[in-house]
């Protein structure tokens, strides 16, 4: 009951529903899970951008080892940082974490599938990318899943989509269990 001392020294006294918590009292929510998501899309968004950029300015002089590396590791900050927000945003949210993890790995495959057409237009012409949706919308995603040196698959494609979606749910859940109230 208010107003009463605790039955023990220190113990914390009972709070009715309707009144806030002591001070010192961490309140018991789970945060913004929308707003987390949203704003690791926004993130996601910004580094996928930088990572083109990238790709755009070095593209000539990149080997293959060098692209994928620069890929993985795209993957891996993109995924990182949406899931450090998503953990303190929304701590307690495991449907912000798995939106979170969806949204790396969709970063990861905007952030190359995006440079595709850019480097084409610088390549050639800028009419190439509108020449390219009349003729192959889907280029992009193609050139993202085939490997150029041996016409298979490139497994370092969907490695870098579960790369980042692991990264994402990771480190949400770790920042998001050291946030959580007891």
């Amino acid at each position: 009951m208010p107003g009463q001392p605790p039955m023990y020294p220190g113990a914390p006294q009972p709070v009715p529903p309707y009144q806030t918590p002591h001070f010192g009292q961490p309140p018991r929510t789970g945060g913004n899970p929308v707003g987390a998501v949203l704003l690791g899309f926004l993130v996601s968004f910004v580094v996928s951008l930088l990572y083109t950029g990238l790709i755009l300015a070095t593209y000539k002089d990149q080997s293959v080892t060098t692209a994928n590396t620069l890929y993985l590791v795209h993957a891996l900050v993109n995924g990182a940082l949406v899931g450090c927000l998503v953990g303190k945003m929304a701590p307690l949210s495991n449907g912000a974490r798995t939106g979170g993890a969806v949204v790396a790995a969709l970063g990861a495959l905007f952030g190359y599938t995006n440079a595709v057409p850019l480097v084409g237009a610088i390549e050639q012409s800028p009419s190439f990318v509108g020449d390219l949706l009349q003729a192959e919308p889907f280029y992009p995603v193609k050139a993202w899943w085939h490997s150029t040196a041996d016409g298979g698959v490139d497994w370092f494609s969907p490695l870098g989509l579960v790369l980042a979606a692991t990264a994402a749910v990771g480190l949400a859940h770790l920042v998001g269990n050291r946030r959580r109230p007891a």
